[in-house]
């Protein structure tokens, strides 16, 4: 068994996961640790427990300390010293007018390296730019790129609900949301119906589709040829899934029916799983990264 504790380096970042080292830390405690980018002080989010070794994707990384007063001070003068590099170096990557939009600045704990997110439709070839960032800034200059997701992550904003966006407001993590969803729970399959503010299918669309998926498969679904009280053979037209309703077409009469009140005669599940050739090039735009 290993004990483990989760660290977090934002305040709905990802959860990381390392070894206390016989630390008795809790959540809320700042502590310092090692990452790629080197020392960083980062937020206990989830309190210390025990796993089995297998359950380990990788080594772990050790604790190295509670963050003294120093190291809170040190995070938060660089952390107010990154604001105004900010400014800077959007203004000189404006300069040398590069396809690049720059979204946050970072330094690391000890000040030596300057870490510079940006969203790009292509790759950008910024050598020039790095020399001219470091003289700048005199440090190590590290430029990284981030997909959209990520991007409206950092930014942050409001999304089509009027409320703050759900990956800055609380996803630590992205789950997986596909355009079958969005077409499963009866959504108009349209970009700017169904896509964020980073462009991309909206991380809602997968809240509820465990739920949808339930009544789908007590429900008929649009296509189906049905049984209804007024009609021997008529054809689904729309689907209610949280009233469970059905729509049908009775030779052009469109009636409302209780879905326990019809009959399947033809289910068209198969033919709804396809997607046609304007659902494929709009799930090759929203669902790629």
């Amino acid at each position: 068994m290993k004990k483990i504790v989760g660290i977090s380096f934002k305040e709905v970042g990802k959860i990381y996961w390392f070894n206390p080292n016989f630390l008795k830390v809790k959540v809320g405690d700042m502590v310092i640790v090692e990452t790629v980018r080197g020392l960083e002080l980062g937020f206990v989010v989830a309190p210390i427990k025990e796993v089995e070794d297998n359950e380990l994707e990788h080594e772990l990384k050790d604790i190295l300390r509670i963050a003294s007063e120093k190291d809170i001070r040190d995070y938060k003068k660089y952390q107010s010293l990154a604001k105004e590099s900010f400014v800077k170096a959007k203004r000189i990557i404006e300069q040398q007018k590069l396809s690049m939009k720059t979204l946050d600045c970072e330094y690391t704990l000890d000040g030596t390296k300057l870490l510079i997110y940006y969203t790009a439709e292509g790759r950008v070839d910024f050598r020039e730019l790095v020399k001219v960032l470091a003289s700048e800034f005199h440090v190590r200059i590290e430029l990284r790129q981030v997909g959209p997701r990520e991007g409206a992550k950092m930014i942050g904003g409001l999304g089509p609900c009027g409320r703050v966006l759900c990956c800055n407001g609380h996803l630590r993590e992205f789950d997986l949301v596909t355009m079958k969803m969005a077409k499963d729970q009866g959504m108009a399959l349209s970009a700017n119906k169904i896509a964020g503010s980073c462009g991309k299918l909206m991380c809602c669309i997968a809240y509820e589709n465990e739920a949808y998926d339930e009544k789908r498969k007590k429900l008929p679904c649009v296509g189906d040829i049905v049984k209804t009280p007024n009609c021997p053979s008529c054809k689904v037209t729309a689907v209610n899934y949280l009233k469970e309703e059905v729509q049908t077409d009775n030779e052009g009469l469109v009636e409302k029916w209780e879905a326990k009140k019809v009959q399947v005669l033809k289910s068209a599940k198969k033919e709804h799983n396809k997607a046609s050739k304007e659902e494929l090039e709009l799930r090759k735009q929203l669902e790629e990264n």
